[in-house]
């Protein structure tokens, strides 16, 4: 098709040809990724025009920045690397108070409730899990958030049916080197039993911006791999695994180093910019793979790097995330009330 385009449009041709190799060398860093929105603008940065089989929707409410990626078919699946269904990623603003905590938690029931198939009608519980390491702070997410979370599925198995609760049953599982239990197996199990709603769960999440950590929620109702963003391979928690429809909800709380060092290299650009020509005109991405094989070497290429603070950002992301849940799931519960619902 090429070879007979006129010549006038070649140009154009060459601009598609150069895209669709750019995407596929793209698409493959993109499966490396934890966040969707990441890989969404790796991949639209490239070309810098949309992506086929996916559409993007921005909105903003309280102060939150709603980012809704929805993978709508096999070529969205195949750039993304992920399964057809919706990520939405909720860029929050900084913790000041409780204030604070109560409106973003209220943007996250709302676009978790999009996501659930039906709330605050519940015949069967709804099981929440919270993955990750209690003992190691990065990866305390999502055992914290179930801290914070009342079981209630007993109350109801008495015969009671309290206004305003659902019932819901929780489960930190705790990891395999602990457990010698991969943790998709633990939930096979609890679900193969109780037979619930929907499943919920919580994990921490690798970025690739150091922007990004602590300040940025994921949801998305496709299931989740434990351990991908840092390079471990678990068996994936989804839909056909459960039985049920599984809603997934992540926050970033490490860094790869090389990413830190590519955008370190990068920003070197800007501040060389309309100075003395004494450096490169533009740092391409050989100097980023240089520089990163130079410090990372004797870490065999991955560093995992967390904020100074991150024991305060996982308590304020695992609050704002327990009661969002609260929020979605209990039918008495809303921003104004949610203390009561949370532990």
């Amino acid at each position: 098709l090429y070879l007979y385009l006129p010549f006038a449009h070649t140009k154009s041709m060459k601009k598609t040809v150069d895209f669709w190799e750019n995407l596929q060398g793209c698409s493959a860093l993109a499966a490396r990724l934890d966040l969707a929105i990441e890989a969404n603008a790796l991949l639209r940065g490239t070309a810098n025009i949309e992506i086929p089989g996916v559409a993007e929707e921005v909105q903003q409410s309280s102060g939150v920045i709603i980012h809704i990626i929805t993978v709508l078919d096999e070529r969205g699946e195949e750039a993304l690397h992920r399964p057809q269904g919706k990520y939405i990623t909720l860029d929050i603003p900084p913790v000041e108070n409780e204030e604070t905590i109560a409106d973003i938690a209220s943007v996250a029931a709302k676009q978790l409730s999009s996501l659930l198939p039906v709330t605050g009608t519940f015949s069967r519980p709804i099981l929440v899990v919270g993955l990750g390491n209690n003992n190691a702070i990065p990866d305390a997410l999502g055992p914290r958030v179930i801290d914070l979370t009342y079981a209630t599925r007993h109350i109801f198995q008495n015969g009671q049916k309290p206004a305003g609760l659902a019932p819901v049953c929780t489960i930190a599982p705790g990891v395999l080197g602990n457990s010698g239990i991969e943790t998709a197996e633990i939930i096979m199990g609890i679900c193969e039993h109780i037979h619930p709603a929907a499943l919920i769960v919580v994990d921490s999440l690798a970025a690739a911006s150091v922007t990004r950590v602590g300040t940025t929620i994921q949801i998305s109702d496709t299931g989740i791999k434990p351990g991908s963003g840092i390079g471990n391979r678990r068996n994936g928690i989804d839909e056909d695994m459960a039985g049920c429809p599984v809603i997934a909800i992540g926050v970033p709380t490490v860094v790869d180093t090389a990413s830190i060092i590519s955008e370190t290299v990068k920003s070197l650009d800007r501040y060389w910019e309309g100075k003395a020509q004494l450096f490169p005109t533009k740092i391409d991405e050989g100097a980023c793979q240089f520089a990163e094989k130079q410090l990372l070497e004797r870490f065999r290429g991955r560093l995992m790097v967390t904020p100074k603070d991150i024991d305060e950002l996982i308590a304020d992301d695992a609050e704002i995330i327990a009661s969002a849940i609260a929020i979605t799931i209990h039918p008495g519960a809303d921003k104004n009330n949610y203390h009561d619902f949370i532990r």
